[in-house]
């Protein structure tokens, strides 16, 4: 099944949920209805109450969109128990068409492969072995399942015996001198109405006697066979098939290669494609952590096209985008950001306009369309834009947010001021929030002249959280440049109330040194006015590293 994921950027903000579902609903009105709304990153407090105002549940979570062998591997699971029959195995082979099979145990755990070749050098064995074609282990109810034969006396047929074939195709003299090189008690002896050599075998207890060919069995060889406790079987089948199928009655697992290859489901698709690759398997099983058996993979499955594409929004670079998002196929990209260096294997819809919010451009989509929006929808629509633009205050607010907000309020039926209001005093990311999450909530990645760097940013009434928690919040981001290998990472606190932000900036004196704005601590700007990350502080951070040269 196709599959077409309509997702916002890592860390994702309301924006970027609430543009993913829209646009996703959106998608679905006009003929897609693969798509299907998801996110890469945690919700926020802020977030949760949107979703839970307008009764909308939060999109699918998806930490990795990079083929993974659960793609391509094929569930429905042919297989047989370890005590299975040879014959049963190569009859489910043939009516399976498939050369190799997993033996499971009743947990489901594979406990190895047995294959077509594996068996026919049983029953083709070197010349060197060519004793072992007389061999038969297995116990004489397995034989007379395998020949479809009638038990007309048994002794101990649960027992697994490991005994020799003779055919009784010859003279009396003759198979009377054979007779004689083998212990009795180890002897299966096939053989068809030839009265002589029956009642020779059963007075010599031979272990097990099988008359072939649907004949009628002599009373008295019954009876004496019953008086020396010798077992009887009737086969339908001629001499020189029932021989052959006798050892045909052998458990697979004495079949088994025990050694093999297996994946687990969340492999990358890459990776197990290597290791596959250089192994001499053909067949690999795939289990989970408790070692059961969830599914099976050919090299030939490695060919199959995994069906998973992407729509992002709110983003456009793959440094912001869900892992993996570069071994799948994008689609369409909706955003309202800078352009950076994306690169698809085909053309794409690709919509990027200089407005406040994605969900504007989504709002917009809808409304261009003639389609109506859903109250709920609209909702969420209104709560990104508001969210995003801080209610049209922000410097990347243009006319058309606000003429789309107007016309979200009409359908929403929603006051934006009052909401806006109850959206931003819904939750503190540093009150829920721990210092470390808080410097990686709503963070983005970037690449300016050669240097890599993030800026995160929270948005909060007041900056009274923040100073009680500073020395924290510091250690956080630095610790955070650190692990991520960063030139420097940022975090851009901002006050909904005055409209004004704090910077705090980790990373070396050179980075340092090109901050112009007020300095209140070591590391930490006051930025008054400004509020827009994306319109405000990147031009300006881009700037500065501009003048490293």
């Amino acid at each position: 099944m196709n599959e077409i994921l309509v997702i916002g950027h890592r860390n994702p903000d309301a924006d970027a949920i609430c543009s993913a579902i829209g646009y996703a609903e959106f998608k679905r009105r006009t003929g897609m209805p693969e798509a299907v709304a998801a996110r890469c990153g945690d919700t926020n407090e802020r977030i949760d109450f949107v979703l839970r105002h307008f009764g909308v549940p939060a999109p699918r979570f998806v930490a990795d969109v990079s083929p993974k062998v659960r793609d391509v591997m094929r569930t429905s699971v042919v297989s047989v128990p370890p005590d299975a029959t040879v014959a049963e195995c190569l009859t489910i082979m043939d009516e399976n068409n498939i050369r190799v099979l997993p033996v499971l145990d009743d947990r489901r755990r594979c406990r190895g492969l047995a294959s077509v070749f594996k068996m026919n050098q049983y029953y083709l064995p070197a010349s060197n072995r060519l004793f072992d074609s007389r061999r038969v282990l297995a116990p004489l109810n397995a034989i007379a399942h395998t020949l479809n034969a009638r038990l007309l006396h048994a002794v101990a047929a649960d027992r697994e015996e490991d005994l020799t074939i003779m055919i009784g195709a010859m003279s009396l003299d003759s198979f009377t001198v054979r007779l004689d090189k083998f212990p009795p008690e180890k002897l299966i002896i096939v053989v068809g109405d030839r009265l002589d050599i029956q009642f020779l075998a059963v007075e010599r207890r031979v272990r097990c006697i099988v008359v072939t060919g649907g004949l009628t069995v002599d009373r008295r060889i019954v009876e004496l066979a019953q008086k020396h406790q010798v077992s009887l079987l009737l086969s339908m089948h001629d001499s020189a098939t029932t021989a052959m199928l006798c050892r045909a009655a052998i458990a697979v697992r004495h079949m088994v290669e025990e050694q093999f290859l297996s994946f687990s489901a969340d492999v990358h698709l890459a990776t197990a494609r290597r290791r596959a690759v250089e192994s001499e398997f053909q067949v690999f099983p795939v289990q989970d952590e408790a070692g059961e058996m969830v599914g099976i993979l050919s090299k030939s499955d490695f060919l199959k096209k995994v069906n998973r594409q992407l729509i992002l929004v709110d983003h456009n670079e793959l440094s912001q985008a869900v892992q993996g998002a570069a071994e799948v196929e994008i689609i369409e990209i909706i955003d309202h950001h800078r352009i950076g260096a994306l690169t698809t294997q085909q053309p794409i819809l690709f919509r990027n306009e200089p407005v406040g919010s994605t969900s504007t451009i989504v709002a917009d989509c809808f409304l261009r369309h003639g389609l109506d929006i859903p109250q709920p929808i609209a909702g969420l629509l209104l709560a990104g834009l508001v969210s995003d633009t801080l209610n049209l205050t922000s410097p990347t607010t243009t006319g058309r947010d606000a003429e789309i907000l107007r016309r979200l309020e009409e359908i929403a039926g929603l006051n934006a001021a009052a909401f806006t209001e109850k959206l931003f005093s819904s939750g503190s990311v540093l009150t829920s929030r721990t210092p470390a999450q808080a410097v990686t909530s709503d963070c983005k990645e970037y690449t300016e002249k050669g240097r890599r760097f993030t800026v995160a940013q929270i948005e909060e009434t007041g900056f009274d959280q923040f100073w009680r928690r500073k020395s924290e919040v510091v250690q956080a981001l630095e610790t955070w440049r650190q692990q991520s290998g960063l030139s420097f990472s940022a975090l851009l606190v901002t006050d909904v109330a005055t409209q004004s932000s704090l910077l705090l900036i980790a990373g070396n004196a050179e980075i340092l040194s090109l901050i112009d704005y007020p300095e209140r601590e070591p590391g930490i700007y006051e930025l008054d006015g400004v509020v827009s990350r994306k319109k405000q502080l990147m031009p300006y951070l881009a700037h500065c590293l501009a003048r490293l040269g």
